[in-house]
C-alpha cells in the first residue's frame, strides 16, 4: 500500500494534478495517520488561548531561555541562562559588531561590506561569515567581543575547530546582554544598521532554511530576530518556490559533521580559508595575531553532535522584550521536528502583553507540502514547508479538490503567517473539515 501510494502521488505530480506531497511513511487510512502524527506534532490549540505560566521544554530537549523586560528592567523567564550551546548563526550578531566596532564617529559602512553585512544579518548568509571570520582573526573576535560586551560563557570554538564560527558558543544571558547592549549603549548607527537589518529577517535564509520559526512564529510584529541552526539530520531547505533553491555548499554554521571524515574535511577546508587570511595580515602585524589567536578561550564541554536550533531577537513597541532561547535536540530529529519543538517551547514563555497571533495550531505529515497562493494548484507553490513542520491556521475554506490515493479533500487551510494556503489533507486532523477551525 506505501509503494502504491507513492508511486500514485508521484504520477500525479508529474502530470501536474492535484496532489501536494506525499510521503513513504503514510498511514493507510485517514485516522490512522492523524493518530501517529499526533504523537509527533499534535495540535496545539487556538493560539488566542494561550496563557503561558512556565517554560514548557519538549521531551528531550536541552534548553536555556532568557526574557528580560527593558522597560521594568527585569526577567520575566530565566531557564539555564548560563548555559553554553554552539552558537550556529546567532555569533554572526558578534561578528557584525566586530566590524563595526572601530568604525566611529559615523560609522558608515562601505558598499562592499554593506553586500555582505545585510544579507548576514537578514537572510543568515553564511560566505559573509566565512569572510568575516578569515579576514578578522576567526576565533579573536570572540575575545574581543566577549571582553568589550562583559560576555561571561561566550568562547571560541573548541581545540582544533577554529575554523568554525559556528562552534563559537553562547548562553541565553550573555545573549540578552548582546542586545542590551546594540539596544542601550551602542552608537546609534550601530544600533539602527544591525538592528534595522533584523527587523527585515527573510522567511527564507540563504540556504533556503526556513527561517521563520521560534519568536517570528510565536510573536506578531514588531520583532526583529537571529537565529541559529545546525544538524547533520536537517534535511536540505525547502523554503522558496521549488526548483529555485540554490545549492549552497555546508558550511561550519550548519555541519554538525555526521562522521569524523566529514568533520576533518570540514575543518581543513575552513582553516585553510582562515590559513590564507593569516598570511595576508602576516606582514602586517603577525606577533598581535598569534597573541590574539593564543589568548582566544575555549570551551571544551559545548555539544557539538545533537542537532541545535536558536531563536533570539526583540518582541514589542520600541524592542521592549529581548528574546534569547537555544535548544539542543535529539540525535537524528528532523528540522520541521526540532522547528516545532522550538515554536511551542517559544509559545510558551512569559512575555507580558506580547501580541500573539489568532489561529489554530497544527501538526502537517508529509515532506514538501506546498504552499499555494489560491486555494488550489492552479498557480506555482510559492513555498514549501518543512517536513512535518507545526503551522498557524486562520481559517479554512472549501476550494480544489485534491487526491492523494486513497485521500481526497476539497478543504483548504489559510496559513496566515505564509500568506498562502495549503491542502488539509496534509494537516493532521482525522476529518476533511478541520473541527475547531472558523471558516474563511
Amino acid at each position: 500500500m506505501k509503494r502504491r501510494l507513492l508511486a500514485t502521488a508521484a504520477a500525479l505530480l508529474l502530470i501536474g494534478a492535484a496532489a501536494e506531497s506525499a510521503t513513504a511513511n503514510a498511514p493507510t487510512d485517514a485516522r490512522a495517520r492523524a493518530d501517529a502524527d499526533a504523537a509527533v506534532v499534535a495540535p496545539a490549540g487556538p493560539a488566542a488561548q494561550a496563557g503561558p505560566a512556565s517554560v514548557e521544554v519538549p521531551d528531550g530537549v536541552t534548553a536555556g531561555a532568557a526574557v528580560f523586560d527593558r522597560q521594568t528592567g527585569t526577567f520575566t523567564e530565566q531557564l539555564n541562562t548560563d548555559l553554553r550551546f554552539r552558537s550556529a548563526s546567532v555569533v554572526k550578531l558578534l561578528l557584525a559588531l566586530d566590524f563595526l566596532w572601530n568604525r566611529g564617529p559615523d560609522y558608515t559602512v562601505p558598499a562592499a561590506d554593506r553586500a555582505r553585512l545585510e544579507p548576514m544579518l537578514r537572510s543568515s548568509w553564511d560566505d559573509a561569515a566565512n569572510y568575516y571570520w578569515s579576514q578578522n582573526g576567526g576565533p579573536a573576535i570572540i575575545t574581543r567581543m566577549a571582553g568589550r560586551l562583559g560576555l561571561k560563557d561566550t568562547v571560541g570554538p573548541p581545540a582544533g575547530y577554529d575554523g568554525y564560527w559556528g562552534y563559537a558558543s553562547l548562553s541565553a544571558r550573555d545573549t540578552v546582554t548582546i542586545y542590551r547592549y546594540l539596544l542601550d549603549s551602542a552608537p546609534a548607527a550601530v544600533r539602527d544598521f544591525v538592528m534595522g537589518n533584523l527587523r527585515q529577517s527573510t522567511r527564507c535564509a540563504s540556504d533556503d532554511f526556513d527561517q521563520h520559526f521560534g519568536i517570528a512564529g510565536a510573536f506578531e510584529k514588531p520583532w526583529a530576530i537571529k537565529q541559529g541552526w545546525a544538524g547533520s539530520s536537517y534535511e536540505e531547505g525547502t523554503c522558496g518556490p521549488p526548483g529555485t533553491a540554490a545549492a549552497a555548499p555546508r558550511t561550519a554554521d550548519r555541519a554538525t559533521a555526521s562522521s569524523a571524515q566529514a568533520q576533518a574535511a570540514q575543518a581543513q577546508a575552513a582553516q585553510a580559508q582562515v590559513a590564507r587570511a593569516k598570511a595576508a595580515k602576516a606582514a602586517q602585524a603577525p606577533a598581535q595575531h598569534q597573541q590574539n589567536q593564543a589568548l582566544a578561550p575555549v570551551a571544551a564541554d559545548v555539544d557539538l553532535t545533537r542537532p541545535a536550533l536558536h531563536s533570539t531577537g526583540t518582541v514589542g513597541a520600541g524592542d521592549r522584550f529581548v528574546v534569547a532561547v537555544f535548544t539542543l535536540h535529539p540525535v537524528g530529529t528532523s528540522y520541521g521536528k526540532a522547528f516545532t519543538d522550538l515554536g511551542r517551547l517559544t509559545r510558551s514563555l512569559d512575555v507580558p502583553g506580547a501580541a500573539r497571533p489568532a489561529g489554530w495550531w497544527y501538526g502537517t505529515w508529509s515532506s514538501h507540502v506546498n504552499v499555494r497562493r489560491d486555494p488550489s494548484t492552479r498557480d506555482a507553490p510559492i513555498t514549501q514547508l518543512p517536513a512535518v513542520a507545526e503551522v498557524l491556521v486562520g481559517c479554512q475554506a472549501r476550494g480544489e479538490e485534491v487526491q492523494v490515493p486513497p485521500y481526497t479533500n476539497d478543504w483548504w487551510a489559510y496559513l496566515p503567517q505564509y500568506g498562502g494556503w495549503v491542502s488539509n489533507i496534509f494537516i493532521s486532523s482525522p476529518g476533511n473539515r478541520l473541527p475547531d477551525v472558523r471558516d474563511c
